[in-house]
């Protein structure tokens, strides 16, 4: 029971004790058991998507801060006037959509040198 307490994040034996209990007796008032496992994946898969949801919530707001950074230093030592950053800003959105956002700066390096296919 003691190794199972960590696995289970349960904070003392009790609390495994009645997280068992609780499961046996849903299982046990379950007039279908295959329905209970059921919906005991589903809560278990719901769990799960929310981890990886907060994980990736987080990681897009890391990446957001580093691309600030990286336009606002870009922004201080580059004189674009606001045509070609319009221009440049629909032929990037252009750009996205096609390649599904498969963008490389193989690509970019291409097309500022005037060499895009």
């Amino acid at each position: 029971m003691d190794a199972l307490l960590v696995s289970d994040n349960a904070k003392s034996r009790s609390e495994f004790i009645e997280k068992a209990l609780q499961f046996y007796m849903g299982y046990l008032t379950s007039e279908n058991s295959t329905e209970y496992f059921s919906k005991v994946l589903v809560s278990a898969m719901q769990g799960l998507l929310r981890e990886t949801e907060n994980r990736n919530s987080g990681n897009l707001f890391r990446l957001s801060v580093e691309m600030a950074m990286m336009m606002n230093i870009l922004a201080a030592g580059l004189e674009i006037n606001e045509e070609d950053m319009r221009k440049l800003r629909g032929r990037c959105v252009n750009e996205v959509k096609k390649t599904r956002g498969k963008i490389s700066m193989e690509d970019a390096v291409k097309f500022q040198r005037g060499m895009e296919e």
